[in-house]
């Protein structure tokens, strides 16, 4: 028996399709003992052994890339084979491979076969092959031999490309649960993927398990049922724990009571269990209903016949509501939200349904002519069309209108992605507008007024080469430039407008910041701090010169000191600081401070 180890290293092995290690006993596996001769003989056989099966292995599924499995058998299980399969008696002692390839390949088998017990003897190893194909597995699970499928389901793998790995966790997993409850279980079933030979290492595992409630007393059914599906959910981690396989069982559980009633009501999903399940334990439940439905003796009631015929009376109603949904859900939603989104990318908020129509001509129609009229009414008739269906005035469409619709709507969406570009490029002729205009006004308010090429010019000569800006903000004033120029030959790139705009913040925030500099060394030049005494306490004022004008600020009192001392306020000194920022240069009247000197009395210039 291998540790539990040894066993999870063999499950990651088989996962990368590999040969896993075929461990001895940790009492053996010592390399610094001796190991005794026949240990010591029968290590090398398993070595052997081993390398012949990976020749095997390789030469298989290189050859016969179809090749869904190889397993080895369980050795206890070989007898069940010999009894019910193919193999002579002398094989029992032998190891069984079993190779599962698709269906649609069985008519090779015959060239197959003898060319995979060739590669056998060439190894030398008492192997007997057993070359099958799913549905094989399948009919021993419907001839109920279900001790068979179950050791193939806990064959070793030697390369799985999902086959085994999802029997052996179902397999796992039904154990579990018969172990538990085999009083109650009437049918464990799978199907899905795994029954189509689509399953792979990833596949979810479909499992039905059918419950016999028909003699509980002592609970309700409701209650039985959650019970043992809680359990049943519970096994569901230790089985793929145990099978050391990535699918996922997926569990289904029926009561016997509910799953006759279904079956009776002719449920779709009962008859396809039915008719595509496949049991790997059944209580001579399942085989039954399957042979009847196979023979058509197992049909739906009355009542779900008169269900079934009521469906057709309700076609043509269907058929019609669904063409009003085509153009609530569809066609309608189809125009409204591109619609929204373009407003959206013009710079307006996104409109209600309602507002849609009136916005799209307020925005693109009328005086902007971005958008031709015949688009706007497209959109006109569907929104109404929509207000009529909320109304209930609208409860039957044409198929006829609604391919008018569908046309009109894909000539509308069409016009739309050129409307885009319009967006786009108005957009782009704006941005560099603004750039342009916010970089050159702070220029002109840095140099004054002149013309373009006066600036740049002078912007390089006295700022850039005097060390005050970088060569990197020459570039970024040279690429507006380039920009504005570009934009009037109508060759704007968006890419270059988004490059140049980013750039430019930079260059627009780097003038701000020195035009501010700039006024604050001029106004600094016009203010001073005064030290005075008033009623025996050392007190302090500020004088600022400013625009022509000359302010005394007491605490909270703002005075306007030439040609007189007069009350002021702060909307006053703000405008004189204001006319200031277009002086470069501060002058002082001499009387000024023979008037600070009667206001103030003794005072002096504090530092």
């Amino acid at each position: 028996m291998k540790s539990e180890q040894n066993r999870q290293q063999n499950n990651q092995n088989n996962q990368n399709n590999e040969i896993p290690e075929m461990n001895l006993d940790a009492k053996y596996s010592n390399k610094n003992k001796i190991l005794p001769p026949d240990m010591d003989k029968m290590q090398k056989e398993m070595d052997k052994t081993k390398k012949d099966l990976e020749k095997f292995r390789l030469y298989t599924i290189k050859k016969y890339p179809f090749v869904q499995a190889i397993g080895i058998l369980p050795p206890q299980s070989i007898k069940l084979f010999i009894d019910e399969e193919e193999a002579p008696k002398e094989t029992e002692k032998y190891m069984h491979l079993y190779v599962i390839m698709p269906e649609d390949k069985f008519k090779e088998f015959p060239k197959i076969k003898p060319d995979l017990v060739k590669q056998l003897d060439f190894l030398k190893q008492k192997v007997w092959l057993h070359l099958k194909t799913p549905m094989d597995i399948w009919e021993t699970c419907l001839d109920s031999k279900f001790e068979l499928a179950g050791a193939i389901a806990m064959s070793f793998p030697l390369y799985d490309k999902g086959i085994l790995g999802a029997l052996r966790v179902s397999e796992i997993h039904k154990s579990l649960v018969l172990q538990k409850f085999e009083r109650y279980v009437v049918s464990y079933v799978i199907g899905g993927s795994l029954v189509r030979g689509e399953a792979v290492k990833t596949s979810d595992v479909d499992v039905f398990v059918i419950i016999n409630d028909t003699d509980v007393k002592r609970m309700s059914r409701l209650e039985l049922k959650e019970r043992l599906r809680g359990i049943i959910y519970q096994y569901i981690g230790e089985a793929s724990a145990l099978a050391g396989v990535k699918n996922k069982l997926n569990v289904q559980v029926y009561l016997l009571t509910d799953f006759w009633e279904s079956v009776k009501d002719a449920h779709p999903v009962m008859f396809t269990f039915i008719r595509d399940g496949i049991p790997i334990y059944d209580r001579g439940t399942f085989m039954p209903w399957k042979a009847l439905l196979k023979m058509g003796k197992l049909k739906p009631s009355p009542e779900a016949i008169d269900m079934f015929m009521s469906m057709g009376d309700k076609t043509v109603k269907f058929a019609k509501q669904s063409l009003v949904e085509i153009l609530v859900r569809d066609i309608y939603w189809g125009i409204v939200t591109p619609s929204q989104a373009l407003l959206m990318l013009n710079g307006s908020p996104p409109p209600t349904p309602k507002q849609l129509v009136s916005e799209m001509r307020k925005n693109f129609g009328g005086n902007e002519k971005m958008l031709e009229k015949k688009y706007i009414d497209i959109v006109e008739k569907i929104v109404n069309m929509y207000k009529d269906y909320e109304h209930e005035k609208l409860k039957e469409i044409k198929g006829e209108e609604i391919d008018r619709l569908i046309k009109d709507s894909e000539d509308y969406l069409k016009r739309l992605k050129a409307l885009r570009e319009q967006i786009q490029k108005r957009f782009q002729e704006k941005t560099i507008e603004q750039i342009y205009k916010d970089v050159f006004d702070l220029l002109k308010n840095m140099m004054g007024s002149k013309s373009q090429s006066e600036m740049v010019s002078l912007f390089e000569k006295e700022f850039v080469k005097k060390g005050k800006f970088t060569q990197q903000h020459m570039r970024i004033l040279e690429d507006v430039v380039k920009a504005k120029t570009e934009l009037k030959k109508g060759k704007s790139n968006p890419m270059k407008v988004d490059e140049v705009r980013k750039n430019a913040a930079l260059l627009i925030s780097d003038l701000i910041e020195y035009s501010q500099r700039a006024e604050l060394s001029i106004l600094e030049k016009g203010r001073m701090r005064l030290k005075y005494k008033k009623d025996g306490k050392e007190r302090m004022a500020e004088l600022i010169v400013s625009g022509g004008e000359s302010f005394l600020i007491e605490g909270n009192s703002i005075k306007k000191l030439l040609p007189h001392v007069q009350e002021s306020n702060m909307k006053e000194l703000t405008e004189a600081i204001e006319r200031q920022k277009t002086n470069k240069s501060i002058e002082m009247n001499p009387k000024m401070f023979d008037i600070l000197g009667r206001e103030l009395g003794e005072y002096e210039i504090a530092l």
